[in-house]
């Protein structure tokens, strides 16, 4: 792939997850782009397909269940693991979701960071995604870090990572960049080594 073409399937790839919406051909738009990423990921085609699937069954699941509830819960999805957050009414609310979550085929794992109490204000919820949108920058900007083996969630100015580094000097780069970022109070990583069993 070259210089320039790497980078442009980078940035198109959650473009095109986001156009492409749930429906099989937006599946299937979200699987093709997956694949040029996936050369240049750590994961690897095949499971950069199960996590499109196992991200594409989360949404229909959430739609078909509750509108609200799929407005209120935010997911990343890396290697079959499920990383849950966002601010949800009730115990019961966080339960279902949970449930749900365990669902689609191929989730190894549930990681639930999910706020049972809306804490977050509209200005808080502008912070949260400008927060996110920077850190995404930084990391897509700096050449020692692989910004497609990692997934970013900002929820009441706190970090959660969910990937896989290279090494430990790559995922401390990129805390280092989120505790440069004005309003982070705080840094939760579910990230894994690339040499650690997955």
């Amino acid at each position: 792939m070259s210089a320039l073409l790497k980078p442009l399937s980078r940035l198109l790839l959650p473009i095109l997850l986001l156009l492409g919406g749930c429906s099989p051909a937006g599946f299937a738009v979200g699987v093709a782009a997956s694949g040029g990423v996936a050369a240049s990921s750590e994961k690897g085609f095949v499971t950069a397909v199960d996590d499109v699937g196992i991200r594409a069954g989360l949404n229909d699941r959430f739609f078909q269940r509750d509108l609200a509830l799929f407005g209120d819960v935010s997911f990343a999805v890396e290697e079959g693991r499920v990383l849950l957050t966002g601010n949800v009414p009730t115990p019961a609310d966080e339960v279902e979701a949970v449930r749900l979550a365990w669902q689609p085929e191929g989730v190894r794992e549930v990681i639930n960071e999910l706020n049972v109490r809306d804490e977050s204000s509209l200005v808080d919820q502008a912070r949260d995604r400008w927060i996110a949108t920077r850190l995404r920058a930084d990391m897509m900007l700096d050449r020692e870090i692989s910004a497609v083996n990692y997934s970013v969630e900002v929820l009441n100015g706190r970090v959660f990572l969910l990937g896989i580094a290279r090494n430990q000097g790559e995922l401390e780069r990129i805390k280092a960049y989120a505790r440069q970022i004005p309003y982070v109070r705080g840094i939760v990583s579910h990230v894994r080594l690339l040499d650690a069993p997955a």
